[in-house]
């Protein structure tokens, strides 16, 4: 009997070794994640930029560039605009002018998603033309408290010459139509990227 069960037990650590083995070569084979380095993707060391350049946001006229798409049946009773949302793909100037040079589009969405203040929703790509960046863009996932004299969201991300991007950017309002409701907003950019 004590031979029986010498015998069952180093066959049972055989087994468990094996299968122990087996169990981790399979895991290895289909690993989820891998660490690289960033050269294997031809990164080089990372650089901080800031872009400056003033956003057309266009709700008046033949050709506006930012269109409501959705709204709630409480939005035009909400004295903030809540469950409005908006598409847009408003023009990259270089100067506060719409005539000055075009460095690139915000096309994206933005939301009235405050019931307490003017707060927007911004989710867009600053989707640049302009340059060596000319093809690269920059995504915004924010808040923008539209009363504030300067607004800060958040840089979440990029392509081309941004990949890797994180950062923030910087809004202040140059000029607002009350009457049509057209605005300048003028940004500052900070990004860190490769």
């Amino acid at each position: 009997m004590a031979k029986t069960l010498h015998h069952l037990a180093s066959s049972f650590v055989i087994l468990s070794t094996v299968l122990s083995f087996l169990i981790v070569a399979d895991a290895k084979s289909q690993r989820f994640t891998k660490y690289l380095s960033p050269a294997t993707l031809g990164l080089k060391k990372e650089k901080l930029s800031h872009l400056h350049f003033y956003f057309h946001d266009i709700v008046s006229g033949k050709n506006p560039t930012a269109v409501q798409i959705a709204r709630a049946d409480m939005t035009n009773t909400s004295s903030t605009g809540f469950g409005m949302v908006a598409m847009i793909d408003d023009p990259l100037t270089m100067r506060p002018e719409l005539s000055s040079k075009l460095v690139g589009r915000a096309q994206g969405i933005y939301a009235s998603a405050s019931q307490n203040d003017l707060g927007l929703l911004m989710t867009m790509n600053f989707a640049f033309m302009e340059g060596k960046y000319n093809g690269s863009t920059l995504s915004v996932l924010g808040r923008n408290s539209v009363m504030s004299t300067v607004r800060e969201m958040p840089i979440v991300g990029g392509s081309g010459l941004f990949r890797f991007a994180r950062g923030y950017a910087q809004a202040s309002t140059h000029k607002f139509d009350i009457k049509t409701g057209d605005a300048v907003v003028e940004y500052n950019v900070y990004v860190f990227h490769y």
